[in-house]
């Protein structure tokens, strides 16, 4: 278990995601590797039955299905593109998603985003959110 106040970044992620989960195994592998006894990511499987918001910034299963999020040490929330251009910073390949920051191609890139995100659940043969919602609170899909 990494402890969360070692950590740069809290990466919250779909553990029922195929992609998600492949994502994370490239993260964590390459962490691992460059920072061996001081990792500096961390991830958390929002999927999990034991996932608790109040411990990860308020953020709640439906928000954190809807869109990819990642706490900082501080506490300091981000989203969408802002979480992989983190990520792939502290793991030494920042460089792959420093030009998602340019201005001109910030807007482009974020739309992108949101479409992925919009179609993500669809896309790998998941349920809908308001459909995973329900099946994890018994009977409300506002969780």
């Amino acid at each position: 278990m990494v402890d969360a106040s070692s950590t740069a970044l809290t990466l919250l992620f779909d553990g029922g995601c195929p992609l998600c989960l492949r994502e994370v195994t490239f993260l964590r592998q390459r962490d691992a590797r460059l920072h061996p006894g001081a990792l500096r990511l961390r991830f958390v499987d929002i999927d999990a039955s034991d996932y608790e918001p109040a411990a990860h910034g308020g953020i709640s299963y439906r928000e954190a299905m809807g869109r990819i999020h990642g706490l900082q040490s501080d506490g300091t929330v981000l989203r969408d593109v802002a979480v992989f251009r983190e990520a792939y910073r502290l793991v030494g390949l920042g460089w792959l998603y420093a030009p998602t920051d340019w201005p001109w191609l910030r807007p482009l890139v974020n739309g992108a985003y949101q479409l992925w995100a919009r179609w993500r659940l669809r896309v790998t043969g998941r349920p809908d959110l308001d459909q995973l919602c329900r099946c994890r609170s018994g009977s409300s899909s506002k969780s």
